[in-house]
């Protein structure tokens, strides 16, 4: 920062040259440069340490469809937390961290049966170069050919940590492109370790638990934060761990804007307390947020919690790397 008070970006990450009394951007929330947390966009992953990328794609969704707008959405949202540090640690993590907004992937929409690839090699360029990936999506299939990105770097067995309504573990004949069934075929063919893996806030029924530790929406609602935490911890220990957040793990009240909502989910408050509490405590290899779908959202308040869930990753590997 200059004596001027202004900003230098040059060799930064800010996507603006801006006049601000926060040593931030001072852009007005409606307008300026649409990023993630007014990060510059760049594909130069030269000496990055998270890169957070869009895959707009939702043609394996089951229902309401809309989660393609999903990465616009939650950037556009992520302007009412860009302009001060991370609450309620006060981490200023963009001086800890280099950040960038990758961009978004493009789909070819006429070849959908070339979609698994494409986005498993958006995601390896990403992952081999050292840098943490963040995605915005998108459907949650998104989520199983970033898996096998990122298990061809660290290794199969990743711990999943997945906040969700639904298990997505249902089981199919192996040609189905859909966000219902990944997580059975990453369970199946090894990429994650369901005995490491734990999935948060589940509301629907399914005949198996393929072996993945649980925490049903009722359980979660009659457990106290640092116990859901701890259940968490203990489950994945120092395994290197993915996070994926389903928003429809939410309750419909504070995230509406999705394709598959379902009632009794978790509170705002208890994912983000949930996030902080496992900062320090996991060893995040990469994460999602994944079906915010704005075309059903009310006042833009499901885009603005992806925003927030995605905030609170990058504040985990903040503080990891802190460690």
């Amino acid at each position: 920062m200059s004596s001027t008070g202004v900003i230098d970006t040059k060799g930064g990450d800010n996507a603006f040259t801006a006049k601000s009394v926060h040593q931030n951007t001072s852009e007005p929330m409606y307008s300026g440069a649409l990023s993630f947390m007014r990060r510059r966009y760049s594909r130069d992953l030269n000496g990055i340490d998270v890169a957070v990328t869009g895959i707009p794609y939702d043609l394996a969704t089951s229902s309401r469809p809309g989660t393609r707008l999903g990465p616009q959405g939650v950037r556009r949202a992520s302007t009412n937390l860009a302009w001060a540090p991370h609450f309620p640690s006060g981490r200023d993590i963009f001086a800890e961290m280099a950040v960038i907004d990758y961009g978004d992937m493009v789909i070819d929409p006429g070849h959908p049966e070339k979609l698994p690839e494409m986005i498993e090699d958006h995601a390896r360029d990403i992952v081999q170069s050292g840098a943490k990936m963040l995605t915005i999506g998108g459907d949650h299939f998104i989520t199983y050919p970033i898996l096998k990105a990122h298990a061809e770097k660290y290794g199969d067995g990743i711990s999943l940590i997945q906040f969700d309504a639904h298990s997505d573990t249902w089981e199919d004949d192996g040609d189905r492109i859909d966000h219902g069934t990944m997580f059975w075929h990453a369970a199946q063919k090894g990429i994650v370790n369901p005995s490491k893996s734990i999935q948060v806030g589940i509301r629907t029924h399914n005949e198996s638990t393929h072996g993945f530790n649980i925490l049903y929406g009722p359980d979660v609602q009659s457990m106290s934060i640092d116990a859901i935490v701890e259940k968490i911890k203990a489950t994945v220990g120092d395994n290197p761990a993915y996070i994926t957040f389903d928003i429809d793990g939410l309750d419909p009240c504070y995230a509406p804007g999705t394709g598959t909502p379902v009632l009794g989910g978790l509170t705002s408050h208890q994912a983000v307390s949930i996030l902080r509490g496992l900062a320090g405590h996991v060893n995040l290899i990469g994460s999602d947020v994944v079906e915010v779908s704005p075309p059903y959202d009310v006042s833009d308040i499901t885009s603005l919690a992806g925003a927030t869930m995605a905030w609170e990753m990058l504040n985990i590997h903040a503080v990891n790397r802190a460690k």
